[in-house]
């Protein structure tokens, strides 16, 4: 069996060259047992180690973690995490989904990364964000109106350590570097690094002034709202006479044996989570209906059987002109027995149909 790229119809010329490469992303959501007690926070660190193992033994591409500091979300160090899954897995990347740059400082989120790249063969990778939860900015002592400033500064900084050599840089947010060699060095070229992105224009900027691949968190809407952001990124990839760099999502969702179970698995703990951030973020907890039009074909929700979500995929990566695609699964209270049939579901069923729907749309045999 070959493995298709994403050559044919929909995708621009420049994403032909990309692999087609699946994902799962995680933020370390609370567990509960089977009878909905919560599970302690170490406990759910470790049940995401097992997670991340089982996704390699399935045939995923990439396993990331994202940074949370919160009582549902108890992740503030998954490269840690990452470097216990490194240990027992050979073949999965492993990333993060996102660092927040912002409120971290560039050298140690490298040195962190490296490391990890170092002890697991060249499997690591990073997704740097601006921060959509905020929590780290007060807890390491930064100001949210400096929120801009800091992820701008960081990330060029960033830019220039990944690309090596000793570093001279100035700005605001951290100390000087003269001359400055950042250690360890990474084997077989830089570290690879991406910017992830959830609605800012300027973002989608930096990431292709700086030569990051773009990682579009797309959560709520049409995922098609973004098509525009990724002609902007090819656009002034173009224009600046750079080559063009993969286009990724990551998006929520759930897998189960059937459209209603999953559901039942997931919305109603998707929606609960949402009511307890109501007073730090302010937004509306959609109704069950609203759900409903999510999961549907022009939702931004992977949630369903096997073949409804590789449909689903296999329908909007091409549009997007993405070429990877990384599903943020589970959800706080779900016990460890449904998100592990997810992985199975994920790896197994989903994964290999996304390829064979898109390599029939392509005309290319397997």
């Amino acid at each position: 069996m070959t493995t298709p790229t994403a050559a044919g119809s929909g995708y621009s010329e420049a994403a032909k060259a990309f692999p087609l490469e699946f994902g799962l992303d995680t933020f370390g959501d609370r567990g509960a047992d089977e009878q909905g007690r919560p599970l302690s926070h170490a406990q759910t660190i470790r049940d995401v180690v097992e997670q991340g193992v089982l996704a390699d033994q399935v045939g995923v591409d990439v396993f990331s973690i994202g940074e949370h500091h919160t009582e549902d979300f108890p992740m503030p160090a998954g490269d840690v995490v990452l470097g216990a899954i490194a240990a027992r897995t050979e073949r999965i990347r492993l990333g993060s989904a996102v660092t927040v740059l912002s409120s971290d400082d560039p050298v140690r989120v490298f040195q962190r990364y490296s490391t990890l790249h170092a002890l697991s063969g060249g499997r690591a990778e990073v997704v740097l964000g601006r921060g959509s939860s905020t929590e780290s900015f007060p807890l390491f002592g930064y100001d949210l109106a400096d929120y801009d400033v800091l992820f701008d500064e960081k990330a060029r900084l960033f830019a220039q350590i990944r690309n090596g050599g000793p570093i001279t840089w100035e700005g605001t947010t951290r100390a000087a570097l003269t001359d400055q060699d950042i250690v360890p060095f990474t084997e077989n070229g830089p570290l690879p690094t991406w910017i992830g992105v959830g609605g800012n224009p300027q973002s989608v900027l930096r990431a292709a002034k700086l030569d990051f691949p773009l990682l579009l968190a797309v959560i709520g809407g049409n995922p098609l709202r973004f098509k525009p952001f990724t002609q902007l990124y090819r656009g002034v990839r173009a224009d600046i006479g750079r080559p063009q760099l993969p286009i990724g999502l990551h998006t929520p969702g759930h897998i189960a044996a059937t459209d209603e179970e999953a559901f039942e698995q997931f919305i109603p703990r998707m929606q609960e989570m949402m009511r307890r951030l109501v007073p730090s973020r302010g937004f509306r907890v959609p109704t069950i209906e609203q759900f409903r039009n999510e999961v549907g074909s022009s939702g931004a929700l992977y949630v369903g059987s096997p073949e409804t979500v590789a449909r689903k995929i296999a329908a909007n990566l091409p549009q997007l002109d993405a070429t990877r695609f990384n599903l943020k699964f589970a959800m706080p209270q779900m016990p460890q027995r449904e998100i592990m049939e997810a992985i199975e579901l994920y790896g197994t069923k989903v994964v290999p149909r996304v390829r064979e729907l898109i390599a029939e749309q392509e005309g290319i045999g397997l």
